[in-house]
This record gives C-alpha cells, structure tokens and sequence, in this order.
C-alpha cells in the first residue's frame, strides 16, 4: 500500500496523497507517522487505565502531545527523527504498560484485548503502518468522523505545546487527547458517540487555546494597537518565522548589543503587538508573508532564518545553508537547534554567528500595517465600538480568521475584502489575514477595517469579543450578533479552531477554499444540518446572502 494522507487542504485532487505529499512528506515519513499515530492511541489506553490506578506518567502526556504536534502539516519531515519517536513510543508504552498492577499469575488481566506490538526496525515499521494508517477504517463515515476528532486533537496539541513551553498546564486538557485518541482506536464505536466527541474536542480546544492566551499575556503582556514596518533596513538580520514566541524572545535577549536586525516573518508578525516584545529595539518589524511564499521570500532575505515552529518548506539550496529548525519541527540535513535543558535558554549562537558572517541585508521598502487587535484591547474599546455601532457606520462585522495557502481559488479572500462595504469591518487572525491585510481598506472613526488579533489560537479573542457582545446586548443567542464567519482554512490548528466555534454554537459558518477531503458527504450533512455549515460559493453571492443574514 503507497501513502495516504488527506489532512491538509492541498491534499491531491482534494481527495488525499497517495505518492508523495503536496507538502513535500516522502512515503515513508507518512507511513511512520501513521505508525506514530497508533502508537499513541496505545499508550493513551495503557496512560488511561494506569490513571484509574492513580498512576500518572507526566513524561508520557507530554510526549502524545508532542508527537500528535510532531505529525501536524509541514512540521516533521525527517525520516531519521520520526523513526526516533517510534522507539520512544515503543518504550514508553512498555513502561507504562507495566506500571499498571498485574493480576494472578503475573500479568495484566485489564485489558487483555490490547495488542502487544514491538516492531524492531525499519522494515518492521513500514509494514505495520500499511495495517494501521487511515484507510484500515473501512467504514468511510466513521472514517471521517475519527479523522475529523484526530485532526481537531493535533490542532488541541499544538496550543496546549505552545502553553506548556511556558510553563501553562492543565491536566485535563492532556487527560481529554489520551482518552480520546483511545475511543477512536476502538472498532466498535458508533457514529453518534463519535459526533458527541467531535463537540466534546470543541470544548477542549476552547480550554486549549484559553489557555495559550493565558500563558501568552503573562508572559508578554496583552497585545495591544501597534504600526509594523514590512520592510528591510541596513545591518545583519534573522529572519523568525512559525508561532513560537519564547523562541522569539531568546533570540532577542541573545542578540542585545550585537548590531544584528530581528524581523518577524508568517505568524510570528503578531509577536510585534506584546508590550514584552516590543521593548527589543532591534526587533524591526515582520519582512514576507504566508508560508507558502517563503521559498521567494527566504532566498530574498540574505541573513539567517530560523523556523520555530510548522509551516517549513523544502528549502531552497540557495538559503539551505543559513535556515536553522528548532522545537519540534525538522528538515534532513537543516541545521538544528536543540531543545532546551533543566529549563535554561535554547543557545541560538550558531544562528547568530551565522547572521554576523552573512553581514548586512539588502534594505528594501515595505508598507506600515496595524495589529495588537486581540481579546483586551477589542473589549476595552467596546463602548467605542458600539458607539460607532449605533450610529450606523459599522453594519456588520465579519470574521476572517484561519489559514492562507496556495491555491489560487483562495483570490477569493481577497476579492471578498474589496468588495465589502465600506461600513463593515473584517475580524482576523491566523495568516489568512495575508491575503488582505496589506490592502488599504480605510478606517471607520479611527478604528481599522482590518483588526488583526494575531496568530490562528489568537481565535480565542475574537470568540471573547462575540460573548462579550452577546451579554451586553441581552441576546439569548450568540448567532444574533451581526457577525458573519467566512473561515479559509489549511492544516489542522485550523480544524480545531472550527471545532470550538462549532461547540460554542456558532452557525452558517462558510469554509473554504475547499472543503476538507476527510469530510465525508454524510458527516456533512450532518454538519450542515445541525450547524448550518457550508462551502463558499462566488464572490458576489456569498457577500450578499451574509449581508441578510439576521
């Protein structure tokens, strides 16, 4: 059996990856990620029932996240380093396994039914992932749904990574993925069970992404209203791209009087909004846009790059030399700075020196763009807006968060911008907004028509804002609020985004550019009938059914 993968948006033919990912995976780091995911079904039951036993393996919640981040679209590309985590699990499942009391005669009578595999090698490995990737679920509803909670619970990974990194926790956000991916490893589960889990992943990553707003905002203050610079200027840079903002601010502090420019670059650019942040005053502004354009965009940029997190492209050999990994994230043969130890800095001299040796960038012109528009900022300016409101110069607004991309379809994003009214503004976040946001789209009494709250977690604020509307108001029902979703989305942190919108009750969302190849037409139409969940259509007609919807 050749890969099959349809996670991502760009999936081949919008139906899966059957020879090689679009997003450049190899066949056999797919198959090994299919082998990951079920080694971490695994040991969830074993952490479970050991947990019933009043066993918890902190090591062992820490690692199901970590490897659900790990198989997220363009995070994990090394062959060498999945193979890596597959011994681990291995390992892992064993002591756990074992930490869990045995019954008469010296062996674990629980759970008699769990499959002991002990794969020893590579061989071993591609041949049990062909018995366990996503078509060995026949039943292609069920399939769907258990993809659709999996792929929401990578997304629930990734925020809850973010959050830990910064010392943020919360046990039942690691309890909910274990026992999960357990009830999608079972056979004989029903579909009713799985969409009660579909919203019960919704909730979760409301906590999950609460959560990472929390770790954030301590960390690094509340964002707040800020002009960027998008361009280049004089002297040695580093070029930050990904989500990681602890990887951010170590870069920073290790590059405090060395003459060297920091930029931004993709989801990184909200980083440029934290009170934290901005006292760095090398830290310049955000240079490039979306992922998808950083094979240009990169081979632009002449001093180092550091990716912190996923969104990473096959590099170019022009820059291959000056790109460095960190986190979880890999490529073979990119240089890579490891994870920190006994909590102490990562050591970012290696980027650093490379920067110095590289010597000056290219200056080059960019535009000036406003951000900082997340959760405590919208909500003290609230009378404000309701003023602008109530006077009749803001008619509606419209959420535009989720995830950029390259299919030229996604025009459509930026076309469904120009042709607002003037009298609406656009709620984003995530690097959808890269479609949009260098458009000069004008203000209303001040405020931007853009308000960007920041990277794709960064949902959480404008969901914040929704309720906060809703209970000042005196609406009984949040989808009365005049608020209209058009979600574009891309990789998994996206699916998990539309989850929780789903779990708070949010309706007549449009999604797009596609909808996702996982979704199977019943499952969509129970998503359509309970949610009124649909795909974008044109431009025009899309636009105008919005601007009736009450």
């Amino acid at each position: 059996m050749s890969m099959f993968c349809y996670q991502c948006q760009e999936s081949a033919g919008n139906k899966g990856c059957t020879v090689k990912g679009v997003c450049g995976k190899e066949e056999d780091v797919a198959k090994l990620q299919d082998l990951l995911i079920y080694l971490l079904k695994e040991i969830s039951l074993w952490a479970i029932k050991a947990k019933e036993h009043q066993i918890r393996d902190k090591e062992i919640d820490l690692f199901v996240v970590e490897g659900l981040f790990s198989t997220i679209t363009n995070v994990n590309f090394d062959r060498k380093y999945m193979i890596e985590l597959i011994e681990k699990a291995l390992k892992l499942k064993e002591k756990i396994r074992k930490k869990i009391p045995c019954g008469k005669g010296g062996f674990n009578k629980e759970m008699p039914d769990v499959e002991i595999w002990k794969g020893k090698n590579i061989n071993e490995f591609l041949k049990k992932a062909e018995e366990v990737g996503f078509l060995s679920e026949k039943n292609e509803d069920i399939r769907s749904l258990k993809s659709l909670i999996l792929f929401g619970l990578k997304g629930i990974s990734a925020y809850l990574d973010h959050a830990y990194i910064l010392r943020h926790t919360k046990e039942e956000i690691f309890d909910f993925i274990e026992n999960a991916l357990a009830k999608i490893l079972q056979e004989e589960i029903s579909s009713d069970e799985l969409v009660s889990l579909v919203l019960e992943c919704g909730k979760f990553a409301v906590k999950a992404m609460a959560l990472l707003d929390e770790a954030n905002t301590k960390a690094y203050g509340h964002p707040e209203p800020t002009r960027v610079y998008t361009g280049l200027l004089e002297g040695p840079g580093i070029l930050v791209s990904g989500h990681d903002l602890l990887d951010l601010e170590e870069i920073l502090e290790q590059t405090k009087n060395k003459g060297i420019n920091i930029y931004t670059h993709g989801e990184m650019l909200p980083a440029n909004a934290y009170p934290h942040l901005k006292k760095y005053k090398h830290l310049k502004g955000n240079y490039g846009t979306s992922w998808y354009n950083q094979q240009k965009e990169f081979e632009e940029f002449k001093g180092a790059i550091v990716m912190t997190t996923n969104c990473i492209q096959e590099p170019l050999n022009s820059y291959k030399n000056r790109i460095f990994t960190t986190g979880l994230v890999r490529w073979p043969s990119v240089a890579h700075i490891p994870h920190r130890i006994n909590n102490k800095p990562k050591d970012f001299l290696p980027v650093i020196e490379k920067a110095l040796a590289l010597g000056r960038v290219i200056p080059k012109k960019g535009k000036t763009i406003t951000i900082g528009f997340a959760h405590n900022t919208l909500i003290t300016n609230i009378n404000k807006i309701l003023d602008i409101v109530k006077k009749g110069k803001i008619k509606r607004f419209f959420v535009m968060s989720g995830c950029d991309g390259r299919h030229k379809i996604r025009e459509y994003y930026t076309e469904f911008a120009k042709k607002l009214p003037q009298d609406t503004i656009i709620l984003t976040s995530g690097c959808a907004k890269y479609r949009y946001n260098m458009l000069n789209l004008g203000e209303i009494d001040g405020l931007p028509r853009v308000l960007d709250a920041g990277q794709c977690n960064d949902s959480y604020s404008i969901v914040l804002l929704a309720l906060h509307l809703k209970d000042i108001l005196g609406l009984d029902d949040i989808n009365k609020l005049p608020i209209s979703y058009n979600i574009a989305w891309y990789e998994q942190k996206a699916v998990c985004v539309l989850l929780g919108l789903l779990y708070l009750g949010i309706k007549k969302i449009r999604l797009g550019p596609t909808l996702p190849a996982f979704i199977s037409s019943k499952v969509l139409d129970i998503l359509a009938k309970k949610f009124s969940l649909r795909p974008i259509s044109q431009v025009e007609e899309d636009l105008r059914e919005m601007l009736r919807e009450s």
